[in-house]
């Protein structure tokens, strides 16, 4: 009797082992962190609740829509699904991060979409033939490299206002600056630091290029205030991408032209202080989420492939390739547009209706 009890003990904590085993197992699948990333599509929102512009209230049926591309952490169940969807991709954490923080990507994502708000807002109210003004600030620090004589004084999110007392007014005159200063030798850099001004003296270190540098990627920092108040709240949507799309809403607001004609438009692309509209990420998971949500036309930014560009284009495919491809084969129905700036876009929407 007791050795049948001592076998059944064995048992149970065999049984028992085996199913814990077995919960792990699936929690494990379910929520282990992958050192990987899962793109597919995102979401194509209304603009209409983005943008706010007292006085000039959005009636015109049919909508603007912003599209995203959905990013997270993959799991072993989100990769295994991201290999069996064409709409899915796992992107190394180098392509998505640049290897910083999550916290320091997305101070960055945050920073590149309320800069791509200030592009549109210029370019909407330029065309729109209304008051607006354009200040730069300086050069926005998005990363500092670790063999930067400034890594102790700069951190990611400041602005360099001032290079040896000089302030340029765009990035290209930084760089132009610096690269003519001589390898080693000694700079002083004025900067902003959560709002306070500051300075920082180190020699200039030598680039790849062989020229003088202080070890940082930068863009443009800019502040944009036009006549008519205008708010736009991206919610968590980060990144650039939404300058052309935010543009034509601004417009659509500022003139109360008839732009849509009842029908949903959703596209991408950067714009610039010119109204230039550049290239992004992702472009065909955005037609994927465009088609979801029932648009007609996509606008898509267009450059002229050549071997060269192709050569380190997604997929090898420039965005409108990419969109009009993707969407002959999973939203026929869509017609794609391509758009190198924001005229383009405006012109097929007054010739369209």
């Amino acid at each position: 009797m007791i050795r049948r009890l001592r076998q059944t003990t064995r048992e149970q904590r065999t049984q028992f082992v085996g199913m814990l085993v077995a919960v792990l197992a699936i929690l494990a699948f379910f929520m282990l962190p992958l050192p990987e990333y899962i793109e597919g599509p995102g979401s194509a929102d209304n603009l209409k609740s983005f943008v706010k512009m007292p006085g000039h209230p959005d009636k015109r049926s049919g909508k603007f829509m912003i599209t995203s591309v959905a990013v997270a952490q993959a799991r072993p169940v989100s990769y295994l699904y991201a290999k069996l969807n064409p709409h899915y991709s796992v992107e190394s954490t180098a392509n998505v991060t640049g290897g910083t923080s999550n916290a320091t990507y997305d101070k960055v994502q945050d920073f590149y979409m309320q800069s791509a708000i200030n592009e549109s807002i210029y370019t909407a109210y330029r065309a729109a033939k209304q008051p607006v003004t354009r200040q730069y600030l300086g050069i926005y620090v998005v990363s500092v490299d670790d063999q930067s004589p400034f890594k102790r004084d700069l951190h990611v999110g400041d602005t360099v206002t001032k290079v040896n007392g000089r302030h340029f007014n765009n990035m290209v005159g930084y760089q132009t600056y610096i690269r003519h200063q001589k390898i080693g030798s000694r700079a002083t850099i004025t900067y902003q630091h959560n709002g306070k001004t500051r300075t920082a003296t180190a020699k200039l270190m030598s680039l790849p290029t062989k020229k003088a540098g202080i070890g940082i990627t930068l863009t443009d920092n800019v502040k944009v205030v036009p006549k008519t108040k205008v708010t736009v709240n991206p919610g968590n949507i980060g990144g650039p991408s939404g300058g052309l799309m935010f543009s034509l809403q601004i417009y659509q607001q500022l003139t109360n032209e008839n732009l849509r004609h009842g029908q949903k438009i959703a596209g991408t692309g950067t714009v610039d202080s010119n109204g230039d509209v550049g290239e992004i990420g992702g472009i065909d998971k955005k037609i994927i989420a465009a088609k979801r949500a029932g648009a007609t036309v996509f606008f898509a930014p267009y450059v002229k492939p050549t071997k060269a560009l192709l050569k380190y284009e997604e997929q090898h495919q420039t965005n409108y390739q990419l969109a009009k491809a993707t969407a002959k084969k999973y939203a026929p129905n869509m017609k794609v547009v391509p758009v190198k700036n924001f005229q383009d876009a405006l012109h097929y929407l007054q010739t369209h209706p």
